[in-house]
């Protein structure tokens, strides 16, 4: 098979006939042979209901639903694990990602020049409010990432297939896909330029609070790229940094206290000195991160399973 669409939704039924049509066409234009998977995060419209009328009438359409909405991420790692195709193409369900661009991300991966090739709105139908974080986002994440792209968010990507087969999509993950993949060793990273289309049907499902989660995914990207692995030499760091830091203040009380004494000069007790306690938090917090680096290893070493969901249908 030559191409897996991988298209998550939520409350979309207006849209999904009309771009289940598009894609047939432009398939049957080009010779590919395809299969597109529609994956219903709990809608609560009609949108299952569509899916599988379309499904009856066309076998290149499948679908899977979710018993309730568990998010973008979490619906394109279901829809990796059930490709077949060589090429596999995630776009998003409102039409606001065209079809026509198939062709071309289709052949931009087959030429073996890429691994994964990420869609670039340079004209957006978006206000101000959303396009200006997503550019600082953008902007952040290549500084982290070291990936030149513009658009990392794009819901319009194409993939290699043993791309989307070896990495793993979970919490909110899906806006940093081209940064997943390089952490696999898929390092052939490019971008193109698509067509970005004002939606036609329905609302927006992204409110403020995507701001507020990209900046802590972005946190978690940078910290789980670095340290991922090897939690230790995160905390176990720090931990020495301020064991060290106390240890110096308690040698340096101590050593005060025993110069007064040995020459019989009047000190003050030794917890009427801020250092005192300075050096006492410093011992604290000093064990507290060790002790989180190595749950961190513990963790990180048996715990294999992040995506905690459950299929209720599939076609």
């Amino acid at each position: 098979m030559d191409i897996s669409l991988v298209i998550p939704l939520y409350n979309e039924e207006e849209s999904i006939p009309e771009l289940s049509e598009w894609i047939d066409r432009v398939a049957k234009e080009n010779g590919f042979s395809y299969e597109t998977i529609f994956l219903d995060d709990g809608s609560k419209d009609s949108s299952w209901e569509v899916i599988k009328k379309l499904a009856s009438n066309n076998p290149n359409v499948k679908g899977i639903s979710f018993r309730r909405n568990y998010g973008k991420s979490a619906a394109l790692n279901e829809g990796f694990r059930a490709t077949q195709g060589d090429v596999v193409i995630t776009m998003d369900a409102d039409l606001q990602d065209s079809p026509d661009e198939i062709p071309e991300l289709f052949q931009l991966i087959k030429s073996g020049q890429y691994d994964l090739v990420s869609g670039w709105k340079q004209k957006r139908y978006d206000p101000i409010s959303k396009t200006l974080p997503t550019k600082l986002f953008n902007w952040a994440t290549r500084k982290m990432s070291g990936i030149s792209l513009n658009d990392f968010n794009c819901g319009l990507k194409a993939y290699r297939k043993d791309v989307v087969k070896s990495i793993e999509v979970y919490g909110e993950m899906h806006r940093y896909i081209p940064v997943i993949a390089k952490w696999a060793g898929f390092t052939k990273i490019g971008e193109k330029a698509v067509q970005h289309r004002a939606r036609k049907y329905g609302v927006t499902k992204f409110g403020l609070e995507r701001f507020v989660n990209g900046f802590l995914d972005l946190l978690t990207i940078f910290f789980v790229g670095k340290f991922g692995r090897r939690p230790m030499h995160f905390f176990g760091s720090l931990g020495m940094l301020m064991s060290i830091f106390g240890l110096f203040c308690t040698l340096w009380i101590g050593g005060a206290k025993l110069y007064h004494v040995s020459f019989n000069i009047k000190a003050e007790k030794i917890t009427s000195d801020p250092i005192f306690y300075l050096a006492l938090t410093c011992m604290i917090i000093g064990t507290q991160l060790f002790l989180a680096g190595f749950i961190g290893e513990l963790i990180s070493r048996n715990g294999n399973e992040r995506n905690f969901y459950h299929v209720r249908e599939k076609i």
